[in-house]
């Protein structure tokens, strides 16, 4: 029997990421994060893409080598053809074809948040539990917050989404106001455990429907900020933590609170979070104890799993390799989509 081997190639971002799965089981995941961008409090994408330049080649050997197997093993070729950046992307892309041609085999392109929502099926070992279909995923990311009906790999339905920031870049942002480094999300979470989350109040958003809204809540938080430190210019140093735990928990709310609302409206049983902030321990407790509260059944990413990592990519690869869902060498990537 033909096996399925798959190599993932993930560089949307300042994150060079390749990993291998065999048959479902995740062989190996290799990432080389950038540190260069720290610097400048943001991802420089110039800057990211020759990153990505330097370490395609051994980030890849790295993870073929790790998954005991050679290249001319290997079945198909999955890469993140977007969203994310331009230049990082077109390294990945352009990587994964050469490879294709010189091996002789088939390419997947793999939509990155469609790695995220199914990030939940790399299994390590066979007995890993994976959820059953339908479930409701909550991406939460640094550019997308989205509430997904998960009916199969590949038929996904957005039932909400954020029309204006997203979660991330509520964190990274308020995490910058308050003078944190780049990225500023964990920074915020590690705070966060140390200070009153009841602290202060920041405003929340009165949005009909499923779709969330984040920059009230920016906004609310700058403009505290900027009417204390007139009171006292060691404001931000002094109240860091409990201002930390009380962003935390007003993002927290918003989420939840939408997740419900989806939840009563599907009345589907099993929840999922995916994506860069679901790495929060905050977020990933309110859900947890969310989903036990209503005895739904909860999925929550290994952490290693909730950033951008090319095992997503595979595990998308692979279904879409399963259906013979290739794609040609013309593809190119894009910049900007949604689920």
């Amino acid at each position: 029997m033909k096996h399925n081997v798959i190599l993932g190639i993930e560089s949307s971002c300042d994150d060079t990421s390749a990993a291998v799965i065999v048959d479902g089981l995740l062989r190996s995941n290799v990432i080389a994060s950038q540190q260069v961008h720290e610097q400048w409090g943001g991802v420089v994408p110039e800057l990211a893409s020759r990153a990505h330049q330097q370490n395609i080649v051994p980030v890849v050997d790295a993870a073929i080598r790790q998954a005991g197997i050679t290249p001319q093993e290997l079945t198909a070729i999955a890469f993140t053809r977007g969203p994310g950046l331009i230049g990082s992307l077109l390294v990945g892309t352009s990587f994964a074809k050469g490879m294709s041609i010189g091996l002789g085999i088939p390419l997947v392109d793999v939509n990155h948040l469609h790695g995220h929502v199914l990030s939940h099926f790399i299994r390590e070992k066979e007995d890993d539990e994976v959820p059953e279909f339908p479930y409701l995923c909550l991406l939460i990311s640094g550019g997308n917050s989205q509430l997904i009906i998960v009916r199969s790999p590949e038929e996904m339905e957005i039932i909400g989404r954020t029309i204006d920031d997203a979660a991330g870049e509520a964190f990274d942002k308020c995490a910058k106001v308050m003078g944190l480094p780049y990225p500023g999300g964990p920074h915020v979470d590690r705070l966060a455990q140390e200070g009153d989350a009841g602290r202060f109040k920041f405003a929340k958003p009165h949005i009909p429907g499923l779709d969330y809204s984040f920059s009230g809540l920016k906004t609310s938080f700058l403009y505290t900020l900027r009417d204390e430190k007139k009171k006292n210019e060691n404001f931000v140093e002094e109240n860091k933590a409990d201002l930390a735990a009380s962003l935390q928990r007003t993002i927290i709310d918003i989420l939840i609170d939408k997740l419900d609302k989806a939840v009563k409206q599907t009345g589907i049983k099993t929840i999922a979070i995916g994506g860069g902030v679901s790495a929060n321990s905050g977020v990933r407790q309110a859900v947890a104890d969310y989903c036990e509260r209503n005895r739904l059944k909860a999925f929550i990413p290994p952490r290693k799993f909730t950033t951008d990592n090319a095992a997503m990519v595979a595990i998308a690869g692979h279904f879409k390799a399963l259906n013979g869902d290739f794609c040609s060498l013309d593809a190119v990537p894009f910049a900007r989509v949604t689920v």
